[in-house]
């Protein structure tokens, strides 16, 4: 199969994985404070998310090393459907904790989704990687219209509180399993099923491992941090809810529309150029955030932040993908995605309560030693000396994709 046909696929449940979580984000603590005793276990099922989405993607990428991407696609997928089916279920007898049970199933589906980046990467030429990832995450631009709007259009379909709005995600979902069915990636080869290669340690001994793991998860950190307070600031500045929707979408289409030209970025910058980027785009985002509290002061920040997370995720993604062999994927992977998405479970539960305790202005700048160590460690490993480690069944040194800063190579 061309790999075009598999990336473009990839790109499909990208939007369904993207426009599914849009949804839930937009929904979950509307129907837990609907289903709940307490105001207090309101965001108890969106915390559940987050953390079954964490820790799935630890055994979901050992899985897949084992058995494939498609078959843990699949199984994710299943996991989707029980979850919307469940979730409907729980709305319509008002079972507050059935919905908490589907929430965890949602999350590790999400879980299983974080790997098509990965899958994309498996599929490209060498040189084509941070190009295949990019057009794969581009798919998210779906989520910024659909997943808000889904919830608006469906809320009252079954009459009961946004029982409707799930039982239409589960058709959502559908269209994602077929498209998971028309993959085509090969299976590892039997000498990288088991746990051959290096062990963990030694793989995450390396500077451009942790440089990797460390952009991805302070980039995505940040973003959510402050994408997750800003419709709270924005309250506390009596801004209008249509403005705060603006806000947020257009961030929804920073984050995703650079996506189709960030790997032909890479390809002519270079790939530790494109992740400094994207930490200055998100310093900015912070100065304009401490500059004033208008609108359009959120319009432009949150625009900065949406493409500052693009350049540092996908850049982090792509550095990742040259610090293993085939057989060391399946744990590295796993690691990096677990760190992340720990981070962002973090920040989630976080934002609210920093917010309030901080303010706004503090908030933000408490992100900047982040950024700025990040920033450090791209310093470190571009003036690094040039040094060959495996990747694949090629080699890779620091030039072509460290010191990409000068060939331009990711």
């Amino acid at each position: 199969m061309h790999p075009y046909r598999n990336l473009t696929l990839l790109a499909l449940c990208q939007a369904v994985l993207m426009t599914g979580t849009s949804l839930l984000v937009s929904t979950s603590a509307l129907v837990g404070s609907a289903l709940a005793d307490s105001p207090v276990l309101a965001t108890v099922p969106l915390g559940l998310q987050f953390l079954a989405m964490t820790v799935a993607t630890v055994p979901v990428s050992l899985f897949m090393q084992r058995h494939g991407r498609r078959a843990g696609f699949m199984a994710g997928m299943t996991l989707g459907l029980a979850g919307v089916a469940l979730a409907t279920v729980a709305i319509l007898e008002w079972q507050y904790w059935l919905f908490c049970v589907a929430a965890v199933l949602l999350g590790a589906f999400n879980g299983s989704g974080q790997f098509y980046r990965f899958a994309a990467a498996d599929v490209a030429p060498p040189e084509r990687k941070g190009r295949a990832i990019s057009l794969v995450l581009a798919g998210g631009i779906a989520a910024g219209f659909l997943g808000p709007n889904l919830g608006a259009w469906t809320r009252t379909l079954l009459g009961a509180h946004f029982a409707g709005s799930y039982m239409v995600l589960g058709g959502v979902y559908l269209v994602g399993l077929l498209a998971i069915a028309g993959l085509r990636i090969p299976l590892p080869p039997p000498r990288a099923r088991g746990h051959s290669g290096r062990g963990l340690a030694a793989i995450a001994r390396q500077p451009r491992f942790v440089l990797a793991v460390a952009t991805a998860a302070v980039g995505y950190g940040v973003m959510n941090l402050v994408m997750v307070a800003t419709p709270l600031a924005m309250r506390a500045q009596a801004h209008l809810f249509p403005d705060t929707a603006f806000v947020i979408q257009w961030h929804v289409l920073a984050m995703f529309v650079p996506s189709f030209f960030t790997g032909e970025v890479i390809r002519r910058l270079g790939l530790l150029k494109v992740m400094a980027l994207g930490v200055v785009l998100m310093a900015v985002c912070v100065g304009i955030n401490v500059s004033g509290t208008g609108v359009w002061h959120y319009w432009a920040a949150l625009v900065c932040l949406g493409v500052g997370w693009n350049f540092m995720f996908i850049g982090g993604t792509t550095l990742l993908t040259e610090t293993y062999t085939e057989a060391e994927k399946g744990r590295a992977q796993a690691c990096n995605d677990f760190i992340v998405f720990a981070t962002v479970t973090l920040t989630a539960l976080s934002a609210g309560s920093l917010l309030d305790g901080v303010g706004w202005s503090t908030l933000n700048l408490s992100v900047l030693p982040f950024l700025a160590a990040v920033l450090a460690g791209i310093g470190i490993v571009a003036g690094a000396p040039a040094m060959t480690a495996r990747n694949g069944s090629r080699k890779v040194s620091p030039e072509s994709g460290d010191n990409s800063l000068k060939s331009g190579n990711p």
